[in-house]
Formats: structure tokens, sequence, C-alpha cells
């Protein structure tokens, strides 16, 4: 039980607290994506501090997509195979010129085990070395390729990934890493810049070499901060725009 009391000026807020404690439940599968939470009530008595301490923590993990509260029927455990819009989209960030969101259709193009380079190793924290499951992939909009996509993920965690699970695939990527691995992204750092399309790459999105793409290399981490994917996109932006969303 947390005592309620002021913290010292070196400690972090009560709720603060309880949103560690409810993201330890997340990390170790008490809740798992899609599962409801405790109500607001259990939860204080659980945790031996007020409702509003509660609802405070649960508002922050809300804002953050951790969470999702569902008017009438409680707060749920956000999952990347939600049908809500909001859930569906959050890292999707292009859209077209007319506006509105489009869901893109995903072809896997390869599937290999490799062992990490030290890029990799640093910026998926494994040692050099260790192995690594390597995806290439083109996403299309209105069946027209946009999208270039590399992706490296530890082969730790997902052992059995393969190409023939990728190709049998309904829904998306990251819906496919959770429901089969037990892994859900919850953030993502990114860096973007312009480049010229290389001739094998130009060919798979039908431009001519040379053409203006834009570059987004993205790491997404799952819960505890972890490293779980490092991905290179090469994305035509000439009927589309890169979105997104400050403050």
């Amino acid at each position: 039980m947390i005592q309620e009391t002021p913290s010292a000026p070196s400690f972090s807020p009560l709720y603060r607290q309880i949103k560690s404690l409810i993201l330890q439940g997340l990390e170790s599968g008490e809740w798992r994506p899609g599962d409801a939470i405790p109500s607001e009530t259990e939860l204080a008595v659980r945790f031996g501090v007020s409702q509003g301490t509660v609802r405070k923590a649960v508002d922050e993990m809300a804002a953050e997509n951790l969470l999702i509260r569902r008017q009438g029927k409680g707060t749920y455990v956000a999952s990347h195979n939600d049908a809500e819009q909001r859930a569906k989209f959050r890292f999707l960030r292009l859209v077209p010129e007319a506006g509105g969101l489009e869901s893109p259709s995903s072809t896997p193009l390869e599937c290999w085990r490799a062992k990490a380079g030290q890029e990799a190793s640093r910026i998926l924290s494994i040692k050099p070395g260790a192995p690594i499951t390597i995806i290439r992939r083109m996403l299309k909009f209105a069946a027209k390729p946009v999208v270039i996509d590399e992706i490296y993920l530890p082969g730790e965690v997902f052992v059995g990934l393969s190409l023939e699970m990728l190709q049998n695939h309904q829904g998306s990527f990251y819906g496919l890493l959770e429901s089969q691995f037990d892994v859900r992204m919850v953030r993502a750092e990114e860096r973007l810049r312009a480049v010229a399309a290389d001739r094998a790459n130009a060919a798979l999105l039908g431009v001519a070499e040379g053409s203006p793409l834009l570059s987004v290399e993205r790491v997404s981490y799952t819960y505890g901060d972890k490293p779980v994917e490092w991905r290179r996109g090469l994305y035509l932006t000439t009927e589309h725009y890169y979105q997104n969303e400050l403050g």
C-alpha cells in the first residue's frame, strides 16, 4: 500500500508512482492489449490511494495512447488491432493530398535472418552478432507503390517470423507483432531527410532514378522503453503528405 502523503522533492508525484505500477502490470502481461483494466475504484483500493490519484494516472496513460477509455464500458489496454481510427492510424503519417485517412496494402518482398552489425546492435540494444530478422516490404495506397520499408527486428524476440506469416496476415504489421509475439509498440522516434531514389528502389516505386524521396528512419519501443524495431523507409510523396501533430 502506498501512503498518500506529500512526496519529498526527490520523489515523483504519487500519481506517477501509480502510473508506474500500472505499467508494470502491462509489461508483465497481467493486462494484455485489448483487455479491460480494473476500475478506478478497484485500483484505488489495490494501491491504497484515492480514486482521484488513480484517475490522474489513467488520464496520462490515455493521453499517451497506452490506455483507451470507452464511454460506458471502462478503460482498456490500447491495441494495434483496435478498430478505432485513432489507434489504427497512430503510426501512419502519410495522408493523400485530398485529405482524410487511407489504409495501405502491404506487400512483403523479403524476410531473412542475419547477424546484427554495429549499427543494428547499438540501435536495438543487442550484442553485435546477435540474430536479427530483416524484412523488406512495399506499401501501396490506392494500388500505387508509395513506401519501401526495410525493417530490422531482434531475432530472439520474434522467433518464427517468416515471409509466409507476413504474406498470410491480413491486418497491420504491428498488429501481427502484437498478436503473434506479445510485443506492442508504444512509442517511436523518427528522423526525416530528403534523398534521391537509387535504381532498385526507383524501379519498385515506378519513378525515375534520382527522383526525390523522403527517407524516414524509425526506432520503435515497447513497454519499459525497450527498442524492438529499427525501420528505414523510402516514401514517395508526389501524391501524399507526411503529416505530424504537434502539441
